[in-house]
């Protein structure tokens, strides 16, 4: 028997998270990489994220095409290029949170599929990218964002501290230990609690604002503390959330990721209303999703870009996974983003900032 997809009563049915999937796999490459949309770039933090949500759309042969092309575009220091356009590279910077996050959807197919011979078949590749990313580490905790900068982001580093966790549960599962990535998990979660003024200053953007949140590093009241202060700049009730605080314009991708950042910390409500506001950018004909919406301006309510974007439409499939394990119906990789599926939260041990190791516990 089939396993029944995702859904969440009254925003988005089985058969609408399965048309949206189809639109994901509609632009994806022959070779299996999945670009922002048809003809763009394509780099690997949006491809994974892609993929994970095809998994769970029941679309699994294009969720493993993706997969098994990520290792072809590694190189051999472990990291992979920051853009790749119809199979070439086109920005060869190494990136550290799209390095990183093969890790989050590795352990995602796992948990959805448990195949360990496929976690057995990409190990080496996930291996190689932390390692990487590990080194590129900075003193105060935060991961230099590309070795050609010297700056950290707090969004990407976020996500690292995921992918850290999700690095180690692998690990784990293989009976292959990474003692240093525990370690550095710690350093940065410290870093993304109590040194967010050493990050590179983002805060424009709401990625910088709910990501330590959606990564796993600020949990409790001390996440609802942490995303008061700013709701009002960021959240446009009815539509979703800004990208920039500074422009009228509502993106799904960030609207889907607060709800789940929402959802991780028992927001639940809150994470439903903005799933069922950002609607207003699902194409009706295929279930796809355009990126934003324009709501104030001289040109104001129209999409733009006006494309679709699998970006877009992986974050509403996630999202509506994760919500469904309340509302609806939900996957059993639905814990991803609240990391109750991954390994333990690291001990803020060795620090090299100057504070006092904290043992936090799991």
């Amino acid at each position: 028997m089939t396993e029944p997809l995702p859904y969440v009563r009254d925003v988005l049915t089985e058969a609408q998270v399965a048309l949206t999937a189809q639109s994901i796999a509609s632009m994806q490459e022959p070779c299996g990489a999945i670009p922002w949309t048809v003809g763009e770039h394509v780099d690997i933090w949006n491809h994974v994220e892609a993929a994970m949500a095809l998994l769970v759309g029941g679309q699994v042969e294009a969720a493993e095409r993706a997969y098994d092309w990520v290792p072809t575009m590694q190189r051999p220091d472990g990291s992979w290029p920051m853009k790749i356009v119809a199979g070439e590279v086109d920005d060869e910077r190494g990136e550290v949170n799209m390095s990183a996050y093969f890790a989050v959807g590795i352990w995602h197919h796992w948990l959805v599929r448990h195949e360990i011979a496929y976690v057995v078949k990409h190990w080496p590749s996930v291996r190689d990218g932390l390692d990487w990313v590990v080194s590129q580490q900075l003193p105060f905790g935060g991961i230099n964002w590309t070795p050609t900068k010297d700056f950290a982001l707090l969004a990407g580093s976020s996500s690292i501290y995921q992918s850290l966790r999700a690095g180690v549960a692998l690990a784990e599962l293989l009976d292959d230990p990474q003692p240093e990535w525990e370690l550095a998990g710690g350093r940065l979660g410290h870093a993304i609690r109590h040194h967010r003024d050493l990050f590179e200053d983002k805060s424009t953007y709401s990625m910088d604002w709910y990501y330590p949140i959606l990564g796993g590093a600020i949990r409790g009241e001390a996440a609802l503390e942490h995303l008061a202060p700013r709701w009002n700049d960021f959240v446009v009730p009815g539509m979703g959330i800004h990208c920039v605080d500074t422009n009228p314009w509502v993106t799904g991708a960030e609207t889907c990721e607060l709800a789940m950042a929402l959802d991780a910390v028992g927001d639940h409500k809150r994470a439903l209303d903005l799933l069922a506001d950002m609607q207003l950018m699902r194409d009706r004909e295929d279930g796809a999703y355009w990126t934003g919406w324009v709501y104030e301006g001289e040109i104001k309510d129209v999409y733009w870009p006006v494309e679709h974007t699998t970006y877009t439409a992986a974050a509403v499939i996630l999202a509506v996974d994760a919500l469904g394990e309340t509302y609806g119906h939900s996957s059993p990789g639905s814990g991803i983003m609240r990391g109750t599926s991954l390994a333990p939260h690291f001990e803020e041990i060795a620090l090299e900032c100057g504070c006092e190791s904290v043992v936090i516990g799991g």
